[in-house]
């Protein structure tokens, strides 16, 4: 076997080429986009780059066929005080073949030491917790957009080598039919009917006004946690740009307390539903198909990407509220009979409450690993 480290365009294709030989018979599996990986790695692209580097392989057997492939990264800025200087792995993909999966695994560590970095978290993303993060080990089904998927084997693989757990990830989905709208009603009338909450859905022409909201309600909400970073206007505005394609503007609300943006609730359609017929490409072709399946084809789920009130407000029903909006609202859209929740962390017992409140169940569990020397 031989690791090759990505060097040029021909070495980062066949990056590409790694999952769609291997899951070429998982009729589950949906490829990634090719861009939203290659933007990861570009280095005009990612601002991780400014404090930190990344390194990408693929592994060939004997006779030079694509076996298994994997990343290792870090970023000095986010490395938390008091803690090891750790990086991480991921876009981990390989053959059922442990000495196959050793061989990457060595290859990230020893290029991780050779930086001074203490120890791997994977698989996880060079960006963003909510894109390619965890390592599914129950659910294999329905894998969401930018949510990473792979064969139930890869578990053993990682556990073997010595990496522990340290970090559950779970997806929850509530359908229109479960959802216990009687429940609800009740709960979500007190703060419906005071003068002081609104609640709006987003308005993509008012963009800025609500990126601006976003960050003011994401920027309080997760300060508290030890690897926060808080986000700027250019991020989210991009970040909401990028979106419009797969947004409904009333899947998205915002709860205002006394004048003052306090909570909000992203939902985009399950645009994998659409993805899985493009295999990875944007190209013109693939923007033609995207369009086509947009308008024609039946998608029949929503997926809630983030979730998030600021302290203050926190436990006044603003989060039932929000709930009970995008309930009507997605009353008009009589193919959405399916939210998907996207993963909570077991360090948030109040969101899992909330969510078993609902009447969600669980579907799809996500590991993160640690590995330190």
């Amino acid at each position: 076997m031989q690791v090759k480290e990505v060097l040029n365009l021909s070495d980062s294709r066949a990056f590409l080429k790694v999952t769609k030989h291997l899951y070429q018979n998982d009729p589950v599996w949906v490829c990634s986009l090719d861009k939203d990986i290659n933007e990861i790695f570009d280095k005009k692209n990612n601002p991780n780059f400014e404090h930190g580097d990344a390194k990408r392989w693929i592994l060939l057997n004997d006779k030079k066929e694509l076996i298994g492939r994997v990343a290792a990264f870090y970023n000095r800025k986010n490395f938390i005080a008091g803690e090891s200087n750790l990086g991480g792995i991921g876009f981990f993909d390989c053959i059922n073949d442990q000495n196959a999966a050793n061989l990457l695994f060595d290859t990230c560590k020893n290029w991780l030491q050779s930086n001074q970095i203490a120890g791997m978290d994977g698989p996880v993303n060079f960006g963003e917790k909510d894109k390619f993060w965890g390592l599914m080990v129950q659910g294999f089904l329905n894998p969401s957009y930018q949510e990473n998927y792979n064969f139930p084997y890869y578990k053993s693989l990682f556990e073997n080598y010595g990496f522990r757990k340290i970090l559950e990830q779970t997806t929850s989905e509530i359908s229109l039919k479960k959802f216990k709208i009687e429940r609800f009603q009740k709960l979500s009338a007190r703060v419906l009917n005071n003068p002081n909450y609104r609640f709006e859905h987003y308005k993509a022409n008012e963009l800025g006004k609500y990126a601006k909201d976003f960050i003011q309600i994401y920027n309080q909400a997760w300060a508290h946690r030890p690897d926060f970073v808080a986000i700027n206007f250019d991020r989210i505005e991009t970040t909401l740009r990028s979106l419009n394609p797969i947004l409904l503007e009333e899947a998205i609300w915002f709860a205002y307390a006394n004048n003052e943006p306090a909570g909000f609730y992203v939902n985009v359609i399950d645009v994998n539903q659409i993805f899985k017929h493009m295999n990875g490409k944007m190209d013109v072709w693939g923007k033609l198909k995207f369009l086509w399946y947009k308008k024609f084809g039946k998608i029949n789920r929503i997926r809630g990407i983030v979730f998030g009130v600021i302290p203050k407000y926190q436990n006044l029903g603003l989060e039932t509220g929000m709930i009970m909006r995008l309930y009507n609202a997605m009353k008009k859209y009589p193919d959405i009979q399916h939210s998907e929740l996207a993963w909570i962390g077991d360090f948030n017992p109040k969101m899992h409450s909330l969510f078993e409140a609902l009447g969600a169940e669980t579907t799809k569990i996500h590991y993160t690993y640690r590995l330190e020397w």
